[in-house]
């Protein structure tokens, strides 16, 4: 080969790596250049559903582009989760997943992902406070007198929880911990049953998201003891936060965060990144979601990487501290 030649084959090997090299630039400056799948994977009209879809909504708006709401419920969350794990890692597939699929369920059962090793986290979503209340029943006005109530008969009391190794399953484990109490755990198929055993006074207390039962709460059918979040609730000013009622450590929020699958190009989760947090920081999505007690929170992705991180140790260890039975 002579050395024209040579010379003509490197030219055209550089630029050829040149434009390869530009491919994922071109593609995050186009993106979405079709529909957007949102998995959600809850069934409708839970406080997940919600969120996704109003801020989905907003995105689609930004983008010119539908974002196109897909409900993949079982499992509390982990099927649809594993479905965004095992879909092309193009941006076209996301989900808005929860803390119990993302950072509890690895630890209580076998699971097909690993969160930070197959997902690639793109932003933490918002916060929901959990809420601590018991049925009318219950003779305790505040987290005090529940606790002395428990401590006067032990193993006669219980709470409801959504199902086993929901963050209302692990709430409930972590109050037992925290007070020193034993309360015994009630798994249901879900939030609804849940709240509709406590109402019919067939179990004495739960915790779930604030929105699930402050309808019950403002009608009086419910009595509210506690929030777990730092600072109390707008939509339920006059309930403590349990820093308040004594027990700092028993800080309790649901959360939910955007995740894409593992191998997505970095310009297009920062693509993804930017027009989620734009829809967040809309103000009539801020109003809408803090109608549903939701704070909306919108990092960058390294921080909802470390915090699913610290999540999945702090749930890890109340796991093992409280013996919850794990399906390994």
């Amino acid at each position: 080969m002579t050395i024209s030649r040579r010379l003509l084959v490197k030219s055209f090997l550089g630029l050829f790596l040149g434009l390869f090299l530009l491919l994922p630039s071109v593609a995050a400056q186009n993106f979405p250049a079709k529909p957007i799948k949102l998995i959600v994977p809850f069934p409708a009209g839970g406080p997940n559903d919600i969120i996704a879809r109003v801020i989905g909504q907003r995105m689609s708006e930004l983008a010119g582009q539908p974002v196109l709401i897909d409900n993949r419920g079982g499992q509390g969350g982990v099927l649809g989760t594993d479905a965004v794990a095992k879909s092309a890692p193009d941006g076209y597939t996301i989900a808005i997943s929860s803390a119990g699929a993302l950072a509890i369920s690895p630890s209580m059962e076998k699971v097909a992902y690993d969160t930070l090793s197959d997902l690639t986290p793109v932003t933490l979503v918002a916060t929901v406070p959990e809420m601590l209340v018991v049925a009318t029943n219950v003779p305790a006005k505040d987290i005090g007198e529940l606790i002395a109530l428990a401590k006067a008969q032990p193993g006669k009391l219980n709470f409801a929880s959504s199902g086993p190794g929901s963050l209302p399953h692990l709430a409930g484990e972590l109050f037992k911990l925290a007070a020193k109490i034993d309360i015994v755990h009630v798994p249901y198929r879900g939030a609804a049953p849940a709240v509709n055993d406590l109402l019919g006074q067939q179990v004495q207390m739960t915790f779930l998201d604030l929105p699930v039962l402050l309808p019950q709460v403002k009608a009086g059918a419910l009595k509210p003891i506690a929030v777990g979040s730092v600072e109390r609730a707008p939509t339920a000013p006059d309930v403590p936060t349990t820093k308040e009622a004594g027990f700092p450590d028993l800080r309790i929020e649901n959360w939910y965060g955007m995740v894409a699958p593992k191998g997505t190009p970095k310009e297009i989760v920062t693509a993804l990144h930017d027009l989620a947090t734009k829809a967040m920081a809309d103000p009539a999505v801020k109003d809408k979601l803090a109608q549903q007690g939701a704070a909306l929170i919108g990092d960058e992705p390294e921080h909802f990487r470390a915090f699913i991180a610290d999540e999945t140790k702090k749930w890890a260890k109340v796991i093992k501290d409280a013996g919850v039975e794990t399906a390994k």
